[in-house]
C-alpha cells in the first residue's frame, strides 16, 4: 500500500498525545470491541504489567483509575491503542509528534524510539516513583498576565519553594511547589486581579524539585533499556526542541519528571515549522482545547472513540485532498 503521506507535500501534520487528567472510565472500549489491533494493545499491556489495566480502563472504578500508578499506564495504553486504530484506517506519517507529560511516551512510541513493551515498563516505573513522592501542591492559574504571574511567584517564594509545572497555553499555567507557597501565590493572584486559580487534586507536586529523587531513580532504570533514534522528530517537554538522538531521549526522560512542561512553546515550535494540522490521539479533548488558545489558526482533530476516529479520517482525507 502506498503511503498516503507520500502523496502530500503541502500541509504538515503533528500527532499529539494527552497526559494525566484526560482519563475516564470506559475509555477505548468501543474501539476494543471493533478493532483487533486495539485489542492486541490492551492484551499486551495486561501481560507486560502483570495486571488487568484493561479492566481499570473499561470498568474503573474511577477512584482506582485516577490513582497515578493506574492513570499513567491506562492513558498510555489507550492512546497507543487509538494510534493503532488510526494507522489501520489511514496510513499516514506525521511530520512531528509530541505528548503532554506522560503523553510524551506515546509520542516516543509513535516515533519508533521505544517498543510497546518498553514504553509500558517505563511508564509504570515512572508512575510508581511519582506516586511514592508525597508533599507539595499544584494549582491552575487562568488568564494571568506575565507581570501578575511574576509578582505572584515572587510573593509565594517568600514562604517556600514555588515554580511553574506546566505552560499549558497563553492563558493557563499550573504552579507547583510547597503547599504554603502555592497558597500564598494563589491568594496574591486572586487579590490582584486574577479571577480564577483552581487547586488541583494531586498526590504531590509534579514537575517540580519535589520529584528530583524520582528522576534520579528513573535515570538508573532507563539506562538499561534499548532506545532508538527517532524516525519522526519529537518535540520534547523539557525544552520544546526537536529531539532525534537516542541518548538525548535517555537524558531527557528523567529530567521531564521534575522539569516544567513547555506545552505552549511546543505547539508554537511546530507551528513555526509549518504545521497546519494537529491530531490529538488519546482519551478526552484537553489538548485540542489548549491548541485553540495557542494556535487558533491551526486545524485540530481528535481520536478518542470510534465516532471521532471515523470523523477524523473523513476530515483528514478532505483536508489532504485524498477524496
Amino acid at each position: 500500500m502506498t503511503k498516503l503521506r507520500d502523496m502530500i507535500m503541502s500541509k504538515k501534520i503533528a500527532f499529539l498525545f494527552p497526559g494525566q487528567g484526560a482519563q475516564s472510565v470506559g475509555m477505548g472500549k468501543d474501539l476494543y470491541d471493533n478493532y483487533n489491533v486495539v485489542k492486541t494493545v490492551y492484551e499486551t499491556a495486561d501481560e507486560v504489567l502483570g495486571r488487568s489495566i484493561t479492566k481499570i480502563c473499561f470498568d474503573g472504578p474511577e477512584d482506582d483509575l485516577k490513582q497515578t500508578i493506574n492513570t499513567q499506564p491506562a492513558i498510555v495504553t489507550t492512546s497507543i491503542a487509538l494510534l493503532f486504530a488510526l494507522r489501520k484506517e489511514l496510513n499516514i506519517t506525521p511530520d512531528y509528534v509530541a505528548g503532554h507529560s506522560l503523553g510524551e511516551y506515546c509520542a516516543m512510541y509513535a516515533a519508533n524510539v521505544l517498543s510497546l513493551e518498553d514504553v509500558l515498563k517505563l511508564i509504570q516505573k515512572r508512575a510508581d516513583l511519582m506516586s511514592q513522592t508525597k508533599g507539595g501542591a499544584m494549582a491552575a492559574v487562568l488568564n494571568a498576565s506575565d507581570e501578575q504571574l511574576k509578582a505572584g511567584l515572587a510573593e509565594g517564594s517568600k514562604v517556600g519553594y514555588i515554580d511553574i509545572a506546566n505552560y499549558n497555553s497563553p492563558v493557563q499555567v499550573v504552579i507547583t511547589g510547597d503547599e504554603n507557597a502555592v497558597k500564598e501565590t494563589s491568594d496574591y493572584l486572586l487579590a490582584n486581579g486574577v479571577r480564577k486559580v483552581v487547586p488541583l487534586a494531586v498526590s504531590g507536586a509534579f514537575h517540580s524539585k519535589f520529584m528530583e529523587k524520582a528522576g534520579e531513580e528513573f535515570a538508573k532504570y532507563v539506562k538499561d533499556f534499548e532506545i532508538n533514534n527517532a524516525t519522526i522528530p519529537v518535540i520534547t517537554n523539557v525544552d520544546a526542541e526537536e529531539t532525534i538522538l537516542a541518548e538525548d531521549f535517555r537524558a531527557k526522560m528523567p529530567r521531564q519528571i521534575y522539569s516544567s512542561v513547555h506545552w505552549t512553546q511546543t505547539i508554537q515550535k511546530m507551528v513555526s515549522e509549518g504545521v497546519e494540522i494537529f491530531v490529538e490521539i488519546g482519551p478526552g479533548k484537553v489538548l485540542a482545547g489548549l491548541n485553540k488558545k495557542i494556535a487558533p489558526e491551526a486545524k485540530v482533530f481528535n481520536v478518542y472513540d470510534k465516532e471521532s476516529l471515523e470523523n477524523t479520517i473523513s476530515s483528514l482525507k478532505e483536508e489532504l485532498a485524498l477524496v
